[in-house]
């Protein structure tokens, strides 16, 4: 029996804990930006590779705003780093979404998991969204502190039909590490009841 009632202590230590680790690893991944060429299939990695921490946090989610409440802090970290309003607005609005479908599907089937955690890394668009709407000061930005070679090269690489491919990516890299996280975390599956 799912229960909707208000988040406990122990709620939202593990909010913090999975938080932590999924934004520890997603900014250690996202260190590959400094190279140009791998920034395209970031948009796949980084959802494959949160996805084992991530499906850890959810065996332990059962009531509404433990996924909103990861967005909020993630979308704060990546604000205050640099990625402006963009990351901030990105990472709300995709833990929000991940909490509705879970809440929606009751909690305890894998597939609901599944798509709950790929609609909240298209919240992770928020970031790399800058490269097309934050205007030319952005990439006056990246000019200067990474250099020309770095900035043309990344421009040719992400041309604005990249901001839809990267949508389908992140929402199949979530699946992927659902997946992934799953078969890894079998034993915390069955324990927490997620068929």
């Amino acid at each position: 029996m799912t229960t909707i009632n208000k988040l406990t202590g122990k709620d939202l230590i593990n909010v913090g804990i999975y938080t932590a680790m999924t934004l520890v690893i997603f900014f250690v991944v996202g260190l590959l930006t400094a190279l140009p060429v791998v920034y395209p299939f970031l948009f796949l990695v980084w959802p494959i590779v949160c996805g084992i921490p991530m499906m850890l946090y959810y065996t332990k989610i059962r009531k509404f705003g433990m996924l909103t409440i990861t967005g909020i802090i993630g979308g704060i970290f990546f604000y205050l780093i640099g990625y402006g309003w963009l990351g901030l607005v990105g990472w709300i609005l995709g833990g929000l979404l991940a909490d509705v479908v879970l809440r929606a599907g009751g909690y305890q089937k894998f597939r609901v998991t599944a798509l709950s955690y790929a609609c909240f890394c298209l919240g992770i668009m928020g970031c790399p969204a800058n490269l097309w709407f934050a205007g030319e000061a952005y990439w006056a930005n990246i000019h200067s502190s990474m250099g020309d070679q770095y900035a043309e090269t990344l421009q040719s690489l992400m041309p604005f039909q990249m901001f839809f491919i990267g949508f389908a990516l992140l929402f199949i890299g979530g699946l992927i590490g659902a997946f992934l996280g799953r078969k890894m975390l079998k034993k915390h599956f069955e324990r927490a009841g997620i068929a």
